[in-house]
């Protein structure tokens, strides 16, 4: 029992781990009882045990085991961390609980396994039990299989994956124990319930007799939907609705759920890939070729038995795919040809998507066999088609459809139909969009006319079943022109079929349709009938439809999309009867004549050919009014004009009958339905008169009508084609001179570029100069909507011509494409739902790519040039690839069809030679360009290699294969890129170059889709191994792409896609998938015109290329366009997309129409975040030496937000030219987006830095011209920079003031210059200093020139960090090597010396003689003396007095600047310790001081001082040394600005109420505006006394006194209280606040606070609200360190005082309290050896004994609370912030935070003593070794600080004391004079108050000149020593320095010991706040005796005495001083007069 009781004292977890197993089974029972009462699934106590539980199932005794099986059942189901234990637990229970043979093991074990699956666990427990599966023990194989049965029953084939099981169930029926195969058997029915017939086909091979039984089990199971009866925990909600239902008694929503799992499970996932390019016979291909028919049936028997594997493996099937194509297309033996087809089938059902990149290849080769007659053949072939149809897409395919369809032979016609019908059953209305559906309708619709029977009824089928996939709304408009028992026969068809996704199609294409945009109406059905009834449009429907020809026929085999929008569904449009006339057969004379006599005057008839031509003219005039008369119906157009013709006809001699006939062909032309068989009438006669100079106006005008009427694509090929048969050059001059006039009034639409583009070359060729120029005109025209491209045509024509040309194209350079005004105007009020949807202008885009000709190459890619890029001799591979260059360069644009050559180049992108493999992509560049969309049809073949050459090892090859892939993107969208598994196959392999280029590229052209083909799913596995991939660039850029992919996938995807992970990565994938959820941008917004993409995605597609035009040719088009109903679509942007694929840029055509936007979008808060995000490192820090492409592409994408999408690509265009155009536009744009643009600012600088690094000179010119005109606009409107703006930009502007051009110096130094005016110099100065140091000598030398001129412009203040510093530096360039930068640096000193005087000597330090020499030499020569600048200054004052921002003489800015850049300058300084204003800061709280007692006084300050100045400059009274009193920062910090400020925050203490509401209205209205706010910098601590004191004043006078309006003390108040909130609010100024100042503030508040009196008005409540609100403020936003030691004195205070009210200290307390729950947040801006030191002191004055016997506990409970979570918060290093404690040991607190440190070491349980002792021994340590130096260094430190001046003086007379032989003479040596003996001096003041002495002596050893001298400027004494709290210099300072001053001038210091000075040196032990009473007691002695100094030469020298003695002697009554004061006041005044 001895052993028992050893260890039943052991801790639970202990006894766990016992060998005894009684204590291991007393340790799990125990174990189990704490894991079932702790009700926190979070608790830490379940941590103890995580590495326990293993233990508690593996345990080796069986009776322990099953408690242990117990424990860890309960621990897994409630710990939160249980997740952890997952795979160990797991393995544990297989191996060691399913071998047990005790039943109830096993079920707990099972019990366990499921428990992990239901806390989301499921994968790593199915792995675990897999391995399971190959144990050699049955007994585990089997209980593996049972708990994998169990899962899948209660969770589902959701939860429990079913292919890794379903891959080892036919090994599991070879087992030799009938266990196992029994426990397959039940676990293949469960499978089965899930996932029904997928199963069949895995389980096809195993033992027939098996499957037999397993399939009679299969049919006993009830056929419902099997649901899952548990859930995982984050389903749990899932499983109370579902009981709910159940109770309710439905469970419809349950089986909808299961109807969504079901069909998840698809039998072709289950399979596993066969490979078989391996296995196919090794001589197949000879065999395939064979001579004799047999041997080629051989090889493809071997092929079929391969390919009817149902899952093959993705591989390189391009050479299989095209023997077996070869069979099919070119076989004799028609049994081959179904052989082949089979294989087809076989391998597209195989590889499914992986198929998608051959079907191209193959379609038009099955579609032309079509014509086989044999059933078997035909049969083989549709089969193969449809299963090459599931691999692809229709889009992708159609071009090869329609191509066929035009075929003569029937049976293709009507197979081709049929496999249409069938395919269109697959799609949806969003697969089958408008653009896609058009041309396939139109193509059917000829067949619905086709003689052959089979034919028309195939067309039928196809149509219906059009019609019920995408509804009627969709069809109908293509159907316009079909009669009626058609249209009968097609909804007849619709009806009878059955779709393969339900009819799910027609509402949503309703619902698109309806959002139709008027005016694109129209050709809809004409692209129908475009052939059977092109020749009759009415003249209403044709121009009505001239834009909309764009959207006609199916153009996309380059034919002219001429005549096909004749009308065919003029239907909708106004004129709708008439449609129907559009053919016109053509008539004979006699018919006409005889329509025309019923139609006109017999006479006019008889007289047509009257050989007078007076009667010819009278007959024409009948004729006239006949035509203007007739009714449209009735005008037999071709009779009238055939009667015009008639003799004499066109060769009519007199002009006036001529003018007269062409004018009345112009009348029938627009009243008539005129036809194109009319036209042919008169066109040549028109053609023929247009030269004409009488008759040529009325010819033109005619031609217009008529082309009006029969649209002018069709009018002006025929006008231009009779033009140039003819000789006669004016007729073809003018010709030209019409068509350029009737392009801009009609639009470009429809029109046929070819013929035009021979026709203009014929007149370029031209003799005739007048011919040449209207050709050139015209070209200008064109050019202004077909773009670049159009060039292309004429590179072969002549230098001097092709100038021309370009000086014409230039002139139409940025000009936009006129609004047609023709062709549209009647469309006006056709029909509000003309427009079918928005696809049209898509599809306008495409055309214009079609409107240039496209040359067929595919005879030119001959078998031998195939053979040459194939050969083995890489020259003779490279001859072939120039072949191919030079044969795409002729052809400019070619067809899609390219033959053998998509295969060559593929082989050429994995060449050995390197240099073919960059000539191969330039040549697929070149391919995509010239090949333009169509090329889509070649990404899965071609695109995807390209994809591959990414991961190459060389870096140009990498880069050119990206410019190639982007090229080919622009043309296709990424669309067909990111469909099938290509891009994630690629993205799968482990090559980091790759990976990393494949990525980047995503994540740059993801942001801008819309909607992404769901297969981009297929990439996310592979981002996530990217994301933990060994390069660090590739995790780089995965990390940047995740977002993009998050976008289109969601959140919720992306993270179900983790499941498959292992449980490290996925934490860590998850944790970065959180972080891409918060930057995940928004999708691109769809454009704000109707024309959504179609939904396929084949938008971008049609018009990415549509860029550059707009871009080129017109950077500010759309701007202008007003109409929505213009064609642009069809018209300009179709000419234009051509030339976007010469630019690589991206803007579509919708993005052009939105040019008219805003082009900065200001995001709320954007800017804010951005520098959130550079802060935490979230994004790159702005700084490099280049720019590298991440930062651009950070930049990019930080814009895509908030810079117009045109704009941008602009802006990141590869061109120089686009940035010129970027910046025009910015400069456009500047003044009317002031609000855009400083939202956009920090982007718009960090855009323009990497223009510095441009070399194109035009670019920095036009950056640096921006930027002046942007910091103009800034400084306007008062916007001050911020850091971050500042850091990203100044360095890069810097390093261009070193380029050699002088201009750009200039401009440069420009901008520095007005930067100025919206950051501070002082802040600049550091930059400009960091610029001295470049390499460049100009850039050296410009940057110590600007140095100089700040320093001359702002005084010293701007040297940072000290001016000492700052002169060291620039001294150190006087000594360079190059002549420039010597100078500059000579000058810069020069002109320090000339604003400071001698003391630049003094600051400069120690130079080389050399040095010393030139620079003496260089003052000596500067003409200037010292002091000329400061008096200039003063001089100029006094006419300037009145105006506030007038001081602006010496300043290189305007004066509104001034103000707020001198002030943000002296914010900036308020960090360092430089005291330059000293002396200007006494005089103006002097001021204010009077004013705060009486506000009656109205004294000017800047009057005061000004006459001060003045008394300065008279020679005779003023000894030489004052002039340097008046320290050259004078004029600087006493700015009228400041003085102003003064005399306003001194009314703010007046006791006139209405005086001081005034006052605290100027500055509120200050404060609220941000730009002006920092005026009040340097003013806090002022404002803040003065309004205490009123506080004061209304608490002690005001309340009482009950004559006053109380309403009017609220006002007051609410005044008061406002003010501070809003200075409060400005965290930057707030801080500026001192200690001494918050402690009375908070005193003044929270006596408020308690007063009873406020309770009792009627405002009070909201009152006391608002003070609340405030102290919150105050507590949060002030700094820190001085708001945490103002209340621990506070609290001090308030205990001492007994009076007090308990109340107060109460308050205080709460104050406190807050600070500590601040804590966590502020701790690291606390100076917690100051606080530490307050609290030092708080526990000297009440020890824990006097604390303990206060009334209340919490101020002991405060103290601790305070001292606790700093210790908690620093850990043990809070102990090494005691320095500022004079004798450590002896400190209650030190002995206290001891304590308090072991305890927590104690708790936290490690090795404590070892470390406390070693902590403690450490303390002693530094304690005893203090090392001296540090020590003193300290207490100097303190005593040049301001605020801690007098305890640093204590402290270093207690260190002398003590160690009497310390030498502090090293510490005094270094500083100045003054400052030592103002040490030498401080000490004895303190050993002479030790020693009971109260006069301080008079120091007599220092010069007086000195002494001025030094007063104003203790810069280098104070600041050396490094003080950085920049508040304000204690009183007693002050005070030491008048008592010299009086008695230099001879006034006694006899009742110098005035109370506050006493109070304050009484104590110096204890570093008292210095509240701020002293401070104004001592400043008003300061203001008596300096102005009697100052002025003693008007005053009685008796008066002075008096007023002196009297004046100090009665400080304490404040009355007699103010009237003491105001009669001085008066004395000075009538002085000055």
């Amino acid at each position: 029992m001895g052993d028992d009781s050893e260890w039943m004292k052991l801790s639970v977890d202990q006894k766990c781990e016992h060998k005894l197993w009684k204590a291991r089974l007393s340790g799990y029972e125990e174990a189990l009882k704490i894991f079932q009462k702790i009700k926190d699934e979070k608790s830490p106590e379940w941590s103890k045990y995580l590495g326990l539980i293993k233990k508690f199932v593996t345990d080796s005794n069986a009776v322990v085991q099953l408690k242990g099986l117990e424990a860890a059942l309960v621990y897994v189901e409630n710990a939160h961390v249980a997740g952890k234990t997952t795979g160990e637990v797991v393995s544990g229970v297989v191996s060691k609980v399913f071998n047990q043979p005790k039943a109830k093991a096993k079920e707990l074990g099972t019990e366990i396994c499921l428990m992990y699956i239901e806390i989301e666990k499921g994968e790593a427990v199915q792995e675990e039990l897999l391995k399971g599966l190959d144990s050699k023990n049955p007994k585990i194989t089997v209980a593996c299989i049972e708990t994998l049965r169990k899962a899948l029953s209660e969770f589902g084939s959701k939860i429990i994956l079913l292919k890794p099981i379903i891959k080892v169930l036919p090994k599991l029926f070879e087992s030799r124990e009938k266990a196992i195969r029994d426990e397959a058997k039940l676990i293949a029915v469960e499978i089965y319930r899930w996932i029904r017939d997928a199963l069949k086909a895995p389980l096809q091979n195993i033992n027939s007799v098996q499957l037999k039984e397993l399939e009679e089990e299969w049919l006993k199971l009830p056929t419902g939907a099997p649901k899952p009866t548990r859930f995982l925990r984050s389903q749990q909600e899932l499983e109370a609705k579902l009981e709910q239902q159940q109770s309710a008694g439905g469970d419809a929503e349950g089986g909808g759920d299961d109807g969504d799992e079901v069909p998840q499970i698809d039998a072709y996932e289950l399979l596993e890939a066969v490979e078989i390019l391996s296995k196919l016979p090794k001589d197949f291909y000879d065999k395939i070729e064979a001579k004799k028919w047999q041997e080629r049936k051989e090889a493809l028997e071997a092929v079929e038995v391969l390919v009817k594997n149902p899952k093959l493996e993705a591989g390189d099937y391009s050479d299989l795919v095209k023997a077996l194509k070869k069979v099919v297309g070119k076989d004799t033996n028609v049994m081959l040809v179904a052989l082949a087809a089979k294989c087809l089938t076989g391998l597209a059902v195989g590889l499914r998507k992986k198929f998608g990149q051959y079907a191209g290849h193959v379609v038009p080769t099955i579609l032309e066999k079509f014509k086989e007659k044999k059933p078997q053949v035909v049969q083989a072939l549709q089969e193969a088609i449809d299963a090459i149809f599931l691999t692809t897409t229709l889009q992708s395919i159609s071009e090869d459809i329609l191509a066929v369809m035009d075929n003569k032979n029937p049976t293709i016609k009507q197979q081709t139909s049929l496999f249409i019908a069938r395919s269109f059953r697959h799609c949806t209305s969003s697969t089958l969009p408008k653009s896609l559906l058009k041309p396939f309708c139109a193509a059917l619709l000829k067949h619905i006319n086709d003689s052959a029977p089979e034919v028309r009824d195939a067309a039928f089928e196809a149509l219906g079943t059009a019609l019920k996939v995408v509804g009627e709304k969709a069809v109908n408009p293509f159907l316009a022109d079909v009669d009626k028992l058609k249209l009968d026969r097609i909804k007849e068809c619709s009806e009878k079929v059955e779709l393969v996704y339900g009819k799910k199609a027609g509402a949503t294409a309703d619902k698109r349709e309806s959002k139709a945009l008027p005016g694109k109406t129209a050709a809809s059905g004409a692209a129908g009938d475009k052939d059977v009834k092109e020749a009759a449009a009415p003249k209403s429907g044709p121009l009505k439809k001239a834009p909309a020809t764009k959207a006609s026929g199916p153009p996309k085999k380059g034919k002219p999309a001429v005549s096909g929008a004749s009308g065919g569904s003029g239907s909708k449009n106004k004129k709708g009867p008439d449609v129907k006339e559009i053919v016109e057969p053509e008539l004979s004379v006699e018919v006409c004549e005889e329509k025309a006599s019923v139609v006109l005057p017999p006479t006019c008839l008889q007289l047509l050919d009257s050989s007078n031509w007076k009667e010819r003219l009278a007959c024409m005039e009948e004729f006239q009014k006949a035509v203007e008369l007739m009714d449209r119906t009735e005008m037999p157009c071709q009779a009238l004009v055939r009667m015009l013709a008639k003799k004499p006809g066109w060769k009519e001699t007199n002009f006036q009958v001529m003018q007269m006939k062409l004018h009345i062909v112009a009348l029938i032309a627009q009243k008539g339905n005129f036809s194109k068989t009319s036209a042919q009438v008169v066109l040549d006669g028109l053609v023929d008169k247009i030269g004409d100079v009488k008759c040529g106006n009325n010819a033109k005008e005619a031609l217009t009508a008529i082309a009006e009427a029969c649209l002018l694509p069709w009018t002006a090929e025929q006008v231009m084609s009779m033009a140039f048969s003819q000789k006669n050059p004016k007729n073809q001059s003018e010709t030209l001179n019409w068509l350029s006039n009737a392009i801009k009034e009609f639009g470009f639409s429809g029109l046929n570029v070819k013929a035009f583009i021979s026709n203009v070359k014929t007149a370029l060729a031209a003799t005739n100069p007048a011919v040449r120029t209207s050709a050139i005109t015209l070209l200008g025209v064109m050019y202004l909507y077909v773009g670049p491209p159009l060039r292309m045509f004429f590179e072969d024509e002549k230098t001097a011509l092709l100038s021309q040309i370009d000086a014409e194209f230039e002139k139409m350079q940025g000009q936009t494409p006129p609004a047609p005004t023709r062709g549209t105007s009647k469309n006006v009020g056709g029909g509000t739902d003309e427009g079918e949807d928005g696809d049209e202008p898509d599809e306008g885009g495409s055309d214009v790519v079609d409107l240039l000709p496209r040359v067929e190459i595919s005879d030119k890619i001959t078998m031998e040039l195939i053979a040459k890029i194939g050969d083995k001799n890489w020259k003779i591979r490279k001859e072939g690839l120039d072949e191919v260059s030079s044969i795409i360069n002729e052809a400019k644009f070619i067809q899609p069809n390219i033959g053998e050559l998509p295969a060559a180049l593929k082989g050429r992108l994995n060449d050995s030679n390197k240099i073919l493999v960059q000539q191969t992509l330039s040549i697929l560049q070149q391919l995509a360009v010239a090949m333009g969309p169509n090329v889509k049809q070649h990404v899965k073949n071609l695109g995807i290699p390209i994809i591959t050459v990414l991961g190459d090892s060389k870096n140009n090859v990498r880069a050119a294969a990206l410019a190639t892939v982007n090229a080919w993107a622009e043309q296709t969208g990424m669309k067909e890129w990111l469909e099938g598994e290509d891009l994630s196959e690629e993205l799968k392999k482990e090559n980091p170059f790759l990976r990393q280029e494949l990525l980047g590229w995503l994540a740059e052209k993801l942001p801008a889709l819309r909607s992404t083909p769901t297969d981009l799913i297929l990439c996310v596995p592979h981002l996530y191994s990217c994301l933990e991939d060994r390069n660090g660039d590739v995790r780089k850029k995965a990390q940047d792409a995740l977002p993009f992919f998050m976008m289109h996938l969601g959140y919720e995807k992306m993270a179900k896609a983790t499941g498959k992970l292992k449980p490290t990565s996925k934490d860590q994938v998850l944790a970065m998938l959180e972080k891409a959820k918060a930057n995940m941008p928004a999708k691109p917004a769809a454009p704000v015109k109707a024309s959504s993409k179609p939904a396929g995605g084949a938008g971008p597609a049609k018009f990415q290329p549509v860029s550059a035009p707009v871009e080129d040719s017109m950077s500010s088009s759309v701007e202008s366009k007003p109409d929505p109903k213009k064609t642009r679509g069809g018209g300009v942007s179709k000419a234009k997309s051509v030339q976007g694929k010469k630019m690589p840029s991206k803007a579509s055509l919708k993005e052009d129409d939105d040019k008219s936007g805003p082009i900065f979008i200001v995001v709320p808060n954007g800017k804010e975040q951005r520098m959130r995000d550079e802060k935490a490192l979230k994004v790159l820090k702005w700084n490099f030496t280049t720019p590298r492409d991440e930062y651009i592409e950070q930049l990019k994408l930080q814009m895509s937000s908030c810079v117009a999408r045109w704009l941008q690509d602009e802006m990141f265009h590869s061109d120089f030219q686009h940035h010129n155009k970027a910046l025009a536009v910015m400069v456009d744009h500047l003044e009317s987006e002031k609000e855009g643009v400083i939202s956009c600012l920090d982007l718009i600088l960090k855009w323009l830095t990497l223009r510095f690094f441009d070399t194109n000179t035009s670019v920095l010119m036009k950056a640096l011209e921006y930027l002046k005109l942007l910091f103009t606009l800034l400084s306007d409107e008062e916007y001050h920079l911020t850091e971050n703006e500042a850091s990203s930009f100044i360095p890069y502007l810097i390093l261009k003031v070193g380029e050699p051009k002088d201009v750009i110096r200039k401009d440069v130094r420009a901008i520095l210059n007005r930067m100025c005016l919206v950051y501070p110099a002082s802040k600049m100065f550091p930059f400009i200093m960091e610029g001295t140091k470049s390499k460049n000598s100009k850039q050296r030398a410009e940057c110590l020139e600007e140095l100089g001129c700040l320093v001359e412009s702002y005084g010293m203040n701007v040297c940072q960090p000290t001016p000492g510093k700052a002169l060291k530096e620039m001294a150190i360039h006087i000594g360079d090597r190059d002549n420039t930068v010597r100078n500059a640096a000579l000058n810069t000193i020069v002109t320090v010396y000339n604003v400071h005087g001698d003391q630049v000597f003094k600051l400069i330090g120690n130079l080389s003689e050399k040095d010393m020499s030139m620079l003496e030499e260089r003052i000596k020569r500067s003409a200037k003396r010292p002091a000329a600048a400061p008096i200039k200054q003063v001089e100029e004052r006094p006419q300037r007095t009145q105006n506030l921002n007038s001081n602006a003489n010496m300043l290189r800015k305007g004066p509104a600047e001034d103000m707020s850049s001198r002030l943000n300058q002296a914010r900036s300084l308020s960090g360092h310790s430089e005291a330059t204003h000293t002396v200007p800061r006494e005089f103006q709280l002097d001021l204010d001081e009077i004013e705060n007692d009486n506000g009656t006084v109205r004294c000017e300050m800047p009057a005061l001082v000004q006459h001060k100045l003045d008394d300065i400059f008279e020679p005779v009274l003023i000894p030489e040394p004052k002039i340097r009193a008046v320290s050259p920062h004078f004029d600087d910090m006493h700015s009228n600005t400041a003085s102003t400020i003064n005399f306003i925050i001194s009314q703010v203490a007046s006791g006139d109420i209405n005086t001081s509401v005034q006052a605290l209205t100027q500055i509120d209205e200050v404060l609220r505006q941000e730009d002006k706010s920092e005026a009040m910098s340097g003013h806090i601590d002022q404002f803040l006394i003065a309004t205490f004191m009123q506080l004061r004043l209304i608490y002690n006078t005001h309340m009482a006194d009950e004559k006053l309006d109380k309403d009017e003390i609220i006002k007051l108040y609410s005044c008061i209280i406002g003010n501070m909130i809003s200075l409060f609010q400005m965290e930057n100024l707030a801080r500026e606040a001192s200690t001494g100042v918050l402690k009375d503030l908070m005193h003044g508040l929270i006596t408020l606070m308690l007063d009873s009196r406020i309770e009792d008005l009627e405002e009070g409540q909201q009152v006391f609200r608002s003070v609340n609100l405030l102290v919150v403020k105050v507590l949060e936003k002030s700094d820190q360190t001085n708001i945490l030691s103002a209340l621990l004195v506070l609290l001090q205070d308030s205990l001492l005082a007994t009076a007090g009210s308990p109340k107060f200290s109460e308050l205080v307390m709460k104050c406190l309290w807050r600070m500590v729950r601040l804590l966590p947040d502020t701790i690291n801006s606390i100076n917690l050896d100051r606080i530490l030191l307050d609290i030092h002191i708080f526990m000297k004055v009440f020890p824990k004994e006097k604390l303990k016997q206060c009334k209340s506990e919490f101020p002991i409970r405060t103290l601790k609370t305070l001292l606790h979570t700093l210790c908690k918060l620093k850990g043990p290093k809070i102990l090494d912030h005691l320095t500022m404690i004079d004798n450590k040991n002896e400190s209650e607190l030190e002995a206290h935070l001891c304590r308090m440190m072991k305890h927590s070491l104690d708790q936290m349980g490690s090795k404590s003593d070892k470390e406390t002792e070693k902590g403690a021994s450490r303390i002693d340590e530094k304690a005893s070794k203090a090392k001296v130096n540090d020590f003193l260094a300290e207490i100097f430190k303190k005593i040049g600080s301001k605020e801690n001046t007098k305890e640093g003086l204590a402290e270093l007379y207690e260190y002398k004391k003590k160690y009497s032989d310390a030498d502090i003479e090293p510490f005094l040596k270094n500083s100045s004079q003054f400052f030592q003996s103002y040490v030498e001096r401080g000490l004895r003041v303190i050993e002479m108050e030790r020693e009971g002495k109260g006069r301080i002596p008079s120091s007599t050893g220092i010069s007086p000149q000195m002494e001025v001298s030094c007063v104003p400027t203790p810069t280098s004494t104070v600041s050396s020593m490094g003080n950085t709290n920049g508040e304000e210099v204690g009183p007693s300072v002050y005070l030491e320095r008048l008592k010299i001053l009086r008695q230099r001038c001879g006034l006694e210091n006899t009742k110098q010991d005035d109370r506050p000075a006493l109070t304050l040196l009484s104590k110096p032990s204890v570093p008292a706040v210095v509240s701020s009473t002293d401070m104004l007691h001592s400043k008003l002695s300061q203001i008596r005796e300096s102005r009697e100094q100052h002025h003693h030469l008007d005053l009685d020298s008796n008066q002075m005495h008096s007023a002196a003695t009297t004046s100090s002697s009665s400080s304490s009554s404040t009355a007699a001083n103010i009237d003491d004061l105001k009669k001085r006041l008066e004395r000075i005044k009538s002085s000055r007069k």
